[in-house]
């Protein structure tokens, strides 16, 4: 980790909570809300993986759409909530320790970068809305090379943006995927597991694994 140069985010599951838009409407979903925003995001997941498989992109926004219709119907949700739901997705709040975080971590001067399936248009609108503007050097989205993380297009624009070395840059997941892709690509990989679980056997041992961001200040 010595010869860091760039440090470079996921964005959802890491900085922002996806079960967020969810959580705000648990009054009216009811018990079942986290079940279905589990759902929804699994869903979601799978439908990038199955594009990029199939070669048949969409942008993230049409597959959190078309995630959503699956969710709703399978739980049993209203459809009158759909357009509050994607509108919350918009604006997901971010974990409680990103804020402070980023900004420690600014001035240290390091490159710092998301890295996402979102679209230009909703990370701008995520960073923009959790008052992180310029904050960031890059926002890069996957709309740039037409396929989904893992594939290896996405991980190597940064490289290609900051002519660096791979393992010059950290990447932070929350997602296990994510990080043995950015891992397996040469990436310095972090796992964020904020929920306790087990990582996935996918040929790429995480070489670090914090609870939180707060630990990543400790790392770098």
């Amino acid at each position: 980790m010595k010869n860091v140069k760039a440090i470079i985010f996921d964005a959802y599951g890491t900085l922002f909570d996806v079960n967020s838009a969810a959580e705000k409407c648990k009054d009216k979903i009811g018990d079942k809300w986290e079940g279905f925003a589990n759902f929804w995001r699994t869903t979601q997941l799978e439908y990038t993986w199955l594009r990029s498989l199939m070669k048949r992109h969409e942008d993230f926004w049409k597959v959190t759409e078309d995630s959503l219709d699956k969710s709703m119907n399978l739980f049993k949700i209203d459809k009158s909530m759909k357009n509050e739901l994607l509108n919350l997705y918009k604006v997901l709040n971010t974990f409680p320790e990103v804020r402070d975080v980023l900004n420690k971590l600014k001035e240290k001067n390091y490159k710092l970068a998301i890295l996402s399936n979102g679209t230009p248009k909703l990370l701008n609108e995520l960073v923009s809305s959790n008052n992180l503007n310029n904050i960031f050097d890059d926002i890069f989205s996957i709309e740039e090379v037409g396929i989904y993380k893992p594939d290896a297009k996405v991980y190597d624009m940064p490289v290609k943006k900051y002519k660096i070395q791979k393992e010059e840059i950290v990447f932070l997941s929350a997602n296990t995927w994510d990080v043995s892709g950015g891992g397996n690509y040469g990436y310095s990989s972090i796992w964020v597991n904020r929920n306790n679980s087990i990582f996935d056997n996918l040929d790429y041992i995480p070489k670090k694994e914090v609870k939180n961001l707060n630990q990543l200040l400790d790392i770098v």
